[in-house]
């Protein structure tokens, strides 16, 4: 190990990222050298882009030049069982190596991190006499993979400790003091190249939680509202892309109000602004609406230039809306709040969101796919590109329809010059309100799967009387059409059958005792279905 009361040099592997910046070379380029543990404490927030807490992280090192260059960054919570932490050391240090393998950079050196504050009545010391074990599991899978940890911190209340220096003149048994947020060379060089760190990972997942205040309760009856009045209409095949229609204007409207908002310093600020602007029914009428996955999909492409900063708000702000027992319709506005902020480079924010999002539920396969892609360091693009060509063709097929239409003396939402539909209905009962003309919902394929979404997908919701109809209080049907059957029962692997006050997506229609039905698609050998998103 090195000795941190001197200077390390580069045959020592001690100077991470070189020298000065050569002439020529972008602000980006500049390159900054590390040389001790106190150096190495400071630039950890710079190396995630936030302040970790409870957390154990690897950097990777290689080997350029007789520089040490960081690589990879891998973090984990530490577990709060001490016995599992070998497990997680082992996850942490495969994970990281195969990551760089995959990639053709598999790291030659690691440094190693713990960071934790303390609980009531312990102090910093403490933490570090406690994780001390923590940070030699670390350094021993890395040394099984044959990649050495070369200094392992230890970062709590303020201070940092060395586990791989013995000298008490340079590692105090007390630790070292960190310096003041902003003060090193390195906080210098990143604020002047435009690099911001955050706060901690529970200020960011603070964002996207659900409300906990006084205002819980109004959202929730909004939702149970919403979900009686839309549910029925998104079960018929008749109406649902009239659904789809309002969902989207609605939420291009709340995007535009966004845009237009004035701004405000600081994020609870501004998060307070877009809740203000919000109101509950909008809100629910957009969570209920989202359930849908082919309005999902058409929702995704607001993704890019100026509409995805709005975009992404509000999804947040959606997603801050599913209170109560509509924990699960949160997937939706977290899965696009993940995907607008990794297309748009924030790759912090898109892998906590699209992980809070498979929280919510496991088996939303959007999630879990862009997750694993984010993950994995592959580029958005492909992912744009084909949402492009979507919307564009959907925009074609619109104006070819509207002309057609007034061609035979049908306006572009489907009505004549007497107010009546094509098939004789009038039109508020056919567009159920809606300003917008009926897109192209049909045959597409969900971004997120490959797959061609099933025409059953659509929200949660809860059990309760029918709306509409007839003399005996039964919900009617258009002429022409027939109510959906109804199929077996079905529950999630490891849950209990759900009650008759249990929320149900749409295309899950449920029997005389509440059970849901099976979903469409095939299932995988681990029991989970594959077309369940």
């Amino acid at each position: 190990m090195t000795n941190h009361s001197e200077t390390t040099g580069p045959s020592e592997n001690g100077n991470f990222t070189g020298g000065a910046a050569a002439p020529g070379r972008s602000v980006h380029d500049t390159q900054i050298t590390l040389r001790t543990p106190a150096e190495l404490a400071d630039a950890l927030p710079y190396l995630l882009g936030y302040r970790p807490e409870d957390s154990m992280v690897l950097v990777a090192l290689h080997d350029r030049g007789g520089r040490g260059r960081f690589g990879g960054r891998a973090r984990l919570g530490i577990p709060a069982n001490p016995d599992d932490w070998e497990s997680a050391a082992r996850q942490l240090a495969q994970g990281l190596t195969t990551g760089g393998e995959r990639r053709g950079t598999r790291p030659e050196q690691m440094v190693a991190y713990v960071c934790q504050e303390p609980a009531p009545g312990e102090s910093g010391r403490d933490v570090m006499r406690r994780l001390a074990s923590l940070a030699q599991l670390l350094r021993t899978e890395c040394g099984r993979l044959d990649v050495p940890v070369i200094e392992a911190l230890c970062v709590s209340d303020g201070r940092f400790w060395s586990y791989c220096c013995p000298t008490e003149e340079c590692c105090p048994p007390d630790g070292t003091p960190m310096g003041l947020p902003g003060t090193s060379v390195l906080a210098a060089a990143a604020t002047y190249a435009g690099i911001q760190v955050r706060g901690t990972l529970r200020e960011l997942r603070a964002r996207l939680q659900p409300w906990e205040t006084g205002a819980a309760p109004d959202q929730e009856i909004a939702l149970d509202r919403a979900g009686m009045a839309l549910v029925p209409r998104i079960l018929d095949d008749t109406f649902r892309a009239h659904v789809a229609e309002e969902t989207l204007a609605l939420a291009e409207r709340i995007i535009g109000r966004y845009a237009a908002a004035p701004p405000e310093s600081g994020i609870h600020q501004e998060d307070r602004r877009d809740d203000d602007a919000l109101t509950h029914e909008e809100a629910a009428t957009l969570i209920l609406g989202l359930q849908d996955r082919t309005t999902r999909d058409r929702a995704a492409a607001w993704m890019e230039g100026d509409e995805a900063g709005p975009a992404l708000r509000l999804w947040r702000a959606l997603a801050r809306r599913c209170v109560g027992p509509y924990g699960e319709h949160a997937a939706a506005p977290l899965t696009l709040a993940g995907w607008v902020a990794w297309s748009a480079g924030d790759d912090l924010e898109a892998r906590e969101a699209l992980a809070m999002a498979l929280g919510a539920d496991p088996d939303y396969l959007f999630a879990r796919l862009l997750h694993q892609a984010c993950n994995e360091g592959l580029d958005p693009e492909a992912i744009r590109r084909c949402l492009r060509t979507e919307r564009t063709g959907r925009a074609g097929a619109n104006r070819t329809s509207a002309e057609s239409a007034t061609a035979d003396g049908t306006t572009a939402d489907g009505t004549t010059a007497d107010g009546t539909t094509a098939d004789g209905a009038t039109a508020d009962s056919a567009a159920m309100d809606s300003p917008a003309a009926v897109g192209d919902t049909g045959g597409r394929t969900d971004p997120g799967s490959g797959r061609t979404p099933s025409a059953a997908s659509g929200p949660r919701r809860r059990r309760g009387p029918r709306t509409g109809g007839g003399a005996d209080g039964r919900r009617s049907h258009p002429e022409g059409t027939r109510p959906r059957q109804t199929g077996g029962e079905h529950t999630r692997p490891g849950s209990s059958k759900p009650s008759g006050g249990t929320r149900a997506r749409a295309g899950e229609s449920r029997d005389a005792r509440g059970g849901r039905a099976a979903r469409e698609g095939t299932r995988s050998g681990n029991g989970r279905g594959e077309g369940d998103e």
